[in-house]
């Protein structure tokens, strides 16, 4: 009986530490690149063009709800990490604005970026694209 209850107790505590081992977060690509006597920490992000979608017939007050929406999810994204910069386009073009996530891969970003309200809503689409720079940059 106690070599049962042993066998099971090492299987419990086995499968828990392979569990934790596959739920480990996947971090971004980053190589380093050396530019005179400066190191740069190059980092992969996603920049995801969002894009006029389908369904653009909303009423003023639907639309405006769907905008707060929209507004507060890319706060959340942010607060969250997983965005690193965000922004409107200032032309009426196709492309009504840009998000760049910082994820892992490409299917997170996607993942994240069609969790978007006016996303969801089909205001807009999103078109995902890897895109290198020093991890931390920062406008000027």
């Amino acid at each position: 009986m106690k070599k049962i209850l042993l066998t099971v107790l090492l299987m419990g505590w086995a499968g828990a530490v392979m569990a934790q081992d596959s739920m480990e977060i996947a971090e971004p690509e980053i190589f380093t690149m050396e530019q005179g006597d400066t190191t740069y920490v190059m980092q992969k992000y996603f920049m995801v063009f969002l894009k006029s979608g389908p369904k653009r017939s909303q009423t003023k007050e639907e639309a405006m709800e769907i905008q707060e929406k929209h507004l507060a999810y890319l706060q959340k994204m942010a607060e969250q990490g997983k965005t690193s910069i965000t922004g409107p386009m200032d032309d009426a073009g196709e492309i009504r604005g840009i998000v760049i996530y910082n994820t892992a891969t490409a299917e997170e970003a996607r993942t994240l970026a069609e969790g978007d309200p006016a996303v969801q809503e089909g205001r807009l689409v999103v078109e995902v694209h890897p895109w290198w720079a020093a991890k931390g940059s920062m406008l000027k």
